[in-house]
């Protein structure tokens, strides 16, 4: 009978990557940056444990979204007063905040518990292509879709 290895959470040795959201469409770069934070790229992947990778993603004042999504999609948020929601479109939060845009879409693909909390500490979202992790040399994750084959 065959036996599943469980990793050791610190024997999880952790690879820091960079992602340049430029020109990238939000959804499709979410996607695989989730897949990197939950740790599905990897072969030791375990669903209740944390086994992802830390990610970096610059640029995200340029991410871009399909069709009218730029003055139709909007984004809510509470004060938790009465009469305290406000919305924002896509374009609006995108001048103000595009760190957000961003990080909301990864966060929405992440586990709504403890463990998804814990993986969304290791995205850092950054509007310009300049970042303060250079120590940790991340690598360039080549995302498989790409601006030039739409």
């Amino acid at each position: 009978m065959n036996k599943t290895s469980i990793p050791q959470i610190d024997s999880i040795e952790r690879q820091w990557y960079l992602v340049d959201a430029e020109n990238q469409t939000l959804g499709r770069l979410a996607t695989e940056v989730a897949a990197v934070l939950r740790g599905k790229n990897n072969p030791n992947f375990t669903p209740h444990l944390d086994t992802g990778d830390f990610v970096v993603v610059v640029n995200a004042d340029k991410i871009r979204v399909t069709g009218k999504k730029s003055i139709q999609k909007l984004y809510r948020r509470h004060s938790g007063r009465p009469g305290g929601m406000k919305t924002e479109t896509f374009e609006a939060l995108q001048e103000r905040i595009p760190e957000r845009i961003v990080e909301k879409a990864i966060k929405g693909m992440l586990p709504h518990n403890a463990l998804g909390r814990q993986m969304y500490r290791k995205l850092k979202v950054y509007k310009g292509s300049e970042h303060p992790h250079s120590a940790q040399n991340p690598k360039t994750l080549e995302l498989s879709s790409s601006a030039s084959a739409q």
